[in-house]
């Protein structure tokens, strides 16, 4: 059929192509084991085929599923219609088995007054309730990979919780399995959501991000490395945006700190992270530094990957965190080390910068929505970055087959 199989993923299939307005563009074909997503201006000509060969369930229709996830078209605020996503389906379900695991148990789930998925006084690390049996520890693995696999479905509101909790799958103990009930109970009051994948670009300050000519320093001529074999870059291009942020020290027992940050494409969020950090740092620069190294990391992962789809990346990707001294430091060139062992990060990172591909500016705490995946915040707050991601405060529409603009719930 004339796709290639792209070397970044081999589960994604591309085929240059050309639209109706003349507009050369990329088809794509992607494949989870027996899903198949077809993105194409005619994705009926390629389904077509398919439908030869196998035995389909759904045809060349609008997907409304997918990897268990429920996706729609949303009808923003200022008229512009947008795909989007929910796992609302899938935490029904998952909230339907859990309770009927504490049915066995002769228990129930207990969803009152739960407006977070966990105190904001509770340490897992701290826990020295009795293990678990076999059984339930079990049940515990069982249930934090439902979790995880909600926040991979855009589920953001319970991932630091799920990362802290994942940290004691090997031995866990009473308190962790009360804990991860309590998310369940916090899913099953929160049921609904919905991310937005919003094109729109966003507009950013340019003046928080300092200006350095990179020309004389240590690295030499550096610039980004661009894949050799990558296709011509075809279609609308893209922006991307990342809030970085790491909660020094925050595991009282190890002292390791937690790195959370979130990766946006125009206003659309695509990549969010939460995980403790391998090292114990000294200071909170030194843990800074290191979530901005892998942050980096996994920027130019996706930088790589989106070149090999052949989709135009505008601009070097904007890197936005709350620490003065870290974007200082990065992004004036005659800034100095005076901790040999954070050199790694340092030079790392500021090597990125010289090469153009990223860059580094000051973001405040107060707006900091990475924050989320880093600390425990107190609920108002929460719930305020948890609207910025989630976009609540738009008129969403569900658009049904054929009946464009029906289904308005101004409710949302």
């Amino acid at each position: 059929m004339g796709y290639v199989s792209t070397v970044a993923d081999p589960d994604v299939y591309r085929r240059r192509s050309i639209k109706q307005n003349g507009d050369h563009y990329y088809e794509f074909v992607l494949t989870y084991v027996d899903d198949i997503l077809c993105v194409s201006e005619k994705p009926n000509a390629t389904m077509e085929i398919l439908s030869k060969v196998y035995s389909l369930r759904e045809q060349a229709e609008e997907p409304e599923r997918y990897l268990g996830a429920n996706v729609m078209k949303t009808q923003l605020s200022d008229g512009r219609i947008t795909w989007s996503l929910s796992s609302d389906d899938y935490i029904r379900g998952a909230i339907d088995i859990v309770k009927g695991m504490l049915a066995k148990d002769h228990r129930y789930l207990k969803t009152r007054g739960n407006e977070r998925p966990m105190p904001e006084n509770y340490r897992p690390e701290e826990d020295t309730t009795n293990e678990l049996t076999p059984e339930l520890a079990t049940r515990y693995q069982q249930l934090i990979g439902m979790l995880r696999w909600a926040c991979e479905l855009e589920r953001v509101d319970i991932l630091l919780e799920t990362s802290l909790l994942s940290s004691h799958l090997c031995l866990p103990r009473e308190g962790h399995l009360e804990a991860v009930y309590k998310i369940f109970a916090y899913l099953d009051n929160h049921k609904k959501s919905n991310m937005i994948f919003d094109p729109k670009v966003i507009e950013l300050n340019d003046d928080v991000f300092p200006k350095t000519d990179w020309s004389d320093s240590v690295y030499g001529d550096v610039s980004e490395e661009l894949p050799p074999n990558m296709p011509e870059p075809l279609g609308k291009s893209v922006h991307m945006t990342c809030f970085v942020d790491a909660n020094h020290a925050g595991d009282t027992k190890t002292r390791r700190s937690q790195t959370g940050f979130l990766i946006y494409l125009n206003n659309a969020p695509i990549d969010w992270y939460s995980k403790k950090q391998n090292t114990v740092e000294s200071s909170t620069f030194g843990s800074e530094f290191v979530a901005m190294r892998i942050t980096m990391e996994r920027i130019q992962a996706l930088r790589y990957k989106l070149r090999m789809f052949g989709i135009p990346i505008v601009g070097p990707t904007s890197v936005l965190g709350d620490n003065e001294s870290v974007v200082n430091s990065v992004s004036k060139m005659e800034a100095r080390l005076n901790k040999k062992h954070n050199a790694i990060c340092f030079h790392a990172v500021r090597e990125a910068c010289a090469a153009g591909w990223i860059r580094v500016g000051k973001e405040p705490t107060e707006t900091n929505v990475a924050d989320l995946f880093t600390k425990m915040l107190p609920t108002a707050k929460r719930r305020e970055h948890l609207r910025k991601i989630f976009i609540k405060k738009v008129r969403q529409v569900f658009l049904k087959k054929n009946a464009p603009g029906a289904g308005i719930d101004d409710s949302s």
